[in-house]
């Protein structure tokens, strides 16, 4: 009973207090809730965009008479019309007359689950983050049809977290508002194919002569496959590389039910045959190159404009002329010709654009052979060096490498000159290694190669791969007195309303090496062409430039320049085999010389600038007389004063004038007179204990004087300036030099 009790009471009394969640548990519990908050926030912020958006939209017939690109017309410098570019838009198909093979081909390669999304693939991008995950690999999502037709009709490329927000809501509104059938319909007639052409009719009669009515299952797996890269798989562009998308496509339509794999067997790919398109010509490299660069010169427009350029007609079809006329059979040729300010004359990318539009004179890398010579001498320039120096051209090894000549014969002790001339390996070798591959390397940086430069030693004979239009640009630097050059190929762009939308600007080029430097290198390359390698090249003016032969003729070179004009030539085969005979003093050279005939024509000859006029500290001390002014040839006398025996030194009184224009300490009535040397009497040497007291020195001190030997008498003779850095130590110099 007691125990039975004093339960009860206990049981009567006060209640314990209430014991708490931990505090984990209370963590997640808000963050679902606020979570949950948020996800009904967002959806009910993305439902009210949406519906917004679709209140916005065009009418169905407005989407369908709404037209996609702008018209670019394209004048040369001259202010002709080089080639109009723009959209091509074919006959609108409704759905029932697009090619159910077409269809399928579409909906396989770009969004095999059209059917069953909203506009956005979530599945798609959980599937895509998972595989990311899981891989380790970047996370790839597919747009899908619906927000690649938002994106090419309402927005642009940008690749910004906002534009594809937008695209995603706009890709809601176009399901809500449109069937899937119509969505489709206007993709494929809106979506660009390359070349200009919109829409699958437009791509059919451009590739392959007919409408799009009439395409074939083979046909229709290659227009599906140009939508990922139109101007990578291009059929005018590159026939083997649109066919191979069009084989991936076709199994991507058998994978998803398009078509039967007996039907993807029967559809013969390699069988299709691309109609060749018509007008095209060499500017278009020029254009290729120079047209995609609107998209950062220009602020967005969809109105036609002008695109005003710097080529030049009567060039361009002179050069195009000189590399067909030169190039060896079965190989390719590029030009790039640069005005003096950097302004692209001409730009050959190959030798027919119809066959290949890649350009080789811009994308292509190469490697330059003795061509790259150029950054070797201008770093041992710099470095001390001039064109009369004393080199020996003879057997080397550098770390394990023995670089050869051209009919591995030496010719000995030369001077730079002839080395560069003769394009000397050995020398070039000895070069580079003395001033270090590091530096060569940092001087072809300098002046504008932007493709990766090895310090190995062999990179001296140009074993690093570069830009046609990299190394035109290096000689035009030279051409400008060692000054940096910009190639730029756009001079303004205008609106149809005659607005400006931009204009080039000059800027003042940046001095790359110093004058002395830029003097002596120009003087080699003229030797070249005078005497060298690159006879060929001359042009019955002067012109300076370097020819570049590879290891078994897999390229050849020529680079230089003359009365303003640089123009780099390069040819070889693209897939890097030997060219029976092929060398840069040969039918490169004479590429350029036809050209240069032409480019120059109407130009006054202009010689070049190669005295090289070294800077002080490089001076010896006889040289630095000999290039002084002869009138400013003073002596000090007795009492350590200078004196100048120019016109009118003398005053009244017969006394010499001092360097300050007064007669000196002392001048004046009463004043002692200096001793009368007489009119063609010298003044007299200083005497030894001037000397003495002048310097500090003590005779005792001076070996040549304790032997009785007078000033200039020692073993020093015009040796190099006292306190002046040694410019070059050479260990292959001859004794003597």
């Amino acid at each position: 009973m007691a125990n039975d009790s004093g339960r009860r009471r206990s049981t009567s009394g006060p209640s314990s207090p209430a014991k708490k969640k931990p505090l984990w548990r209370r963590i997640v519990r808000g963050v679902l809730i606020w979570s949950a908050a948020l996800a009904v926030l967002s959806v009910i912020f993305l439902g009210t965009a949406v519906v917004f958006t679709m209140s916005e939209l065009p009418e169905y017939n407005a989407l369908k008479s709404s037209q996609n690109g702008k018209m670019i017309v394209v004048r040369a410098r001259d202010g002709t019309e080089l080639v109009s570019l723009g959209p091509s838009y074919g006959k609108w198909l409704s759905y029932e007359q697009i090619p159910e093979v077409m269809k399928g081909a579409m909906v396989s390669v770009e969004d095999r689950r059209f059917r069953e999304h909203i506009g956005v693939d979530a599945l798609g991008l959980v599937r895509a983050v998972y595989v990311s995950t899981t891989t380790g690999g970047r996370a790839k999502a597919t747009s899908t049809i619906t927000q690649q037709l938002a994106r090419n009709v309402f927005l642009n490329n940008s690749r910004s977290f906002t534009r594809k927000a937008r695209e995603a809501v706009l890709a809601l509104a176009l399901e809500r508002k449109f069937s899937k059938d119509q969505i489709l319909e206007l993709y494929l007639n809106k979506v660009y194919f390359g070349g200009g052409a919109y829409g699958i009719d437009a791509a059919s009669r451009k590739f392959f002569g007919h409408p799009a009515t009439e395409l074939s299952t083979a046909e229709a797996a290659i227009i599906a496959g140009l939508v990922k890269a139109p101007s990578n798989y291009s059929p005018t562009a590159d026939v083997e590389a649109a066919k191979d998308r069009g084989e991936v496509v076709l199994g991507l339509m058998v994978k998803n039910g398009a078509i039967s794999q007996s039907e993807a067997d029967q559809a013969d790919i390699a069988d299709v045959k691309v109609v060749k398109e018509k007008g095209q010509n060499a500017v278009r490299y020029f254009t290729d190159w120079a047209l995609p660069q609107l998209e950062t010169l220009l602020p967005e427009t969809n109105e036609p404009i002008e695109v005003w350029t710097t080529l030049d007609p009567k060039m361009q079809q002179a050069a195009t002329s000189a590399i067909i006329a030169n190039a060896p059979k079965g190989a390719q040729g590029a030009l790039v010709s640069l005005d003096r300010d950097g302004a692209v004359l001409a730009m050959v990318g190959g030798t027919d654009y119809v066959n290949s539009n890649y350009n080789r004179a811009t994308t292509a890398l190469r490697q330059p052979g003795s061509a790259w010579k150029l950054f070797v001498y201008l770093s041992a320039l710099e470095a001390g060096y001039t064109p009369d120096d004393r080199v020996v051209d003879e057997p080397v090894t550098i770390d394990g490498w023995s670089p050869q000549n051209d009919g591995r014969n030496f010719a000995g002790q030369i001077d730079v000159r002839t080395a560069f001339a003769y394009s000397k390996n050995t020398v070039a070798a000895q070069l580079g290694n003395e001033v270090g591959f590091g530096t060569v390397a940092s001087m072809a940086r300098r002046f504008g190669v932007s493709t990766p430069i090895n310090t190995k030693p062999a990179m001296v004979l140009g074993t690093s791969e570069v830009h046609v239009i990299d190394m035109t640009r290096a000689f035009a630097a030279i051409s400008a007195g060692g000054t940096s050059v910009e190639p730029y190929g756009i001079v303004k762009v205008t609106a149809a309303s005659g607005e400006v939308l931009y204009e080039h600007k000059s800027v003042r080029g940046q001095v790359l090496v110093p004058p002395n430097v830029a003097a002596g290198i120009t003087d080699l390359l003229q030797t070249t062409v005078a005497t060298g390698t690159g006879r060929a090249a001359q042009i019955g003016r002067p012109v300076a430039g370097k020819t570049g032969t590879t290891s078994s003729n897999k390229d050849g070179w020529f680079l230089g320049f003359s009365s303003g004009i640089t123009t780099g030539v390069w040819m070889g085969r693209d897939d890097a085999r030997a060219v029976p005979g092929l060398s840069g003093g040969h039918a490169p050279a004479r590429a350029f010389s036809d050209y240069m005939k032409v480019a120059v024509a109407k130009r006054p000859v202009e010689q070049f600038q190669t005295e090289v006029k070294l800077p002080e500290w490089q001076l010896e001390p006889d040289d630095e007389a000999m290039q002084g002014n002869p009138d400013d040839y003073y002596y000090v006398d007795e009492n350590g004063n200078i004196v100048r025996p120019e016109d009118g030194a003398q005053g009244p009184d017969g006394q010499p004038r001092y360097e300050d224009g007064s007669m000196g300490p002392g001048s004046g009535p009463g004043a002692p007179q200096m001793p009368d040397y007489g009119p063609a009497a010298a003044p007299p040497a200083a005497g030894e204990d001037f000397l003495d007291r002048a310097t500090g020195r003590s005779r005792s001190e001076d070996p040549g004087l304790r032997a009785g030997q007078g000033l200039g008498q020692g073993t020093g003779g015009a040796g190099q300036r006292q306190g002046a850095p040694n410019p070059r130590p050479n260990p292959t110099r001859t004794p003597g030099d």
